[in-house]
């Protein structure tokens, strides 16, 4: 995508050159136009960038603001399109939990649950499996138990794989649900210092098949999967 941005405070030649080459220190910026008579800069990029970030690395002095796109609709834009495998993920699998439960004669809060955390747990290990070296070697960047355990990231993958089949056959609910809350709890603690120190390094919740960065949708998948296993365990106890 390619953008054009009002940008002041430039006063010559030298003024050109500073701003494209701190722009193009970017991530994801491909090519950079910069003219101070027109006082724009046009930036060619793989993917939008947030104004904010454009701003960040330029000095003071140089001031950048949108010209003919909306900030707002570009950024929502940009968020859907690197979040699309997983927001399709959750989709079909809450559509599949829905009619499963559309042939029950009343809806089962229990069951539906159960379904959908069989779906996310075999889903989410599918994907890691493809790679499985490649989930390794991503997951023991920011989970806390992998960092100290490295073996901990491959039997990771397999013990969602397990959970994912004991969800959809009901075994041991109680011991299954358990499990859950333990093993997401640990991921989540890794997952949270990542978002919270702004470490920029790739989410490897599905693996090494899509470039996804860590953020808080993946604080809310391992959350949704603790709430779960959470409720369930309450109502069983």
């Amino acid at each position: 995508m390619t953008h054009t941005y009002k940008l002041t405070g430039m006063t010559c030649s030298s003024c050109e050159a500073k701003v494209k080459s701190a722009l193009l220190t970017l991530e994801n910026v491909t090519n950079i136009t910069v003219s101070k008579d027109t006082e724009t800069t046009t930036i060619t990029m793989d993917k939008h960038i947030a104004l904010s970030n454009l701003q960040k690395v330029l000095e003071p002095k140089y001031q950048i603001s949108a010209i003919n796109h909306n900030e707002i609709a570009e950024q929502t834009k940009s968020w859907f399109e690197t979040y699309k495998p997983i927001l399709l993920i959750f989709f079909y699998i809450l559509l599949v939990t829905t009619l499963v439960q559309t042939q029950n004669t009343k809806f089962d809060f229990m069951q539906a649950m159960r379904h959908f955390m069989s779906g996310f747990f075999l889903i989410f290990s599918f994907f890691k499996l493809l790679n499985l070296k490649g989930f390794a070697e991503s997951y023991v960047m920011y989970d806390v138990l992998a960092k100290q355990i490295p073996i901990w990231a491959y039997l990771y993958v397999f013990i969602e794989l397990g959970l994912g089949i004991a969800f959809l056959i009901n075994f041991n609910p109680i011991v299954t649900n358990l499990i859950t809350v333990i093993v997401m709890s640990i991921s989540i603690i890794g997952v949270l210092q990542s978002v919270l120190n702004k470490k920029k390094i790739q989410c490897a919740c599905l693996g090494a098949v899509f470039n996804l960065p860590m953020s808080t949708v993946t604080i809310i998948e391992d959350a949704l999967m603790i709430g779960m296993s959470g409720i369930m365990l309450f109502i069983m106890i």
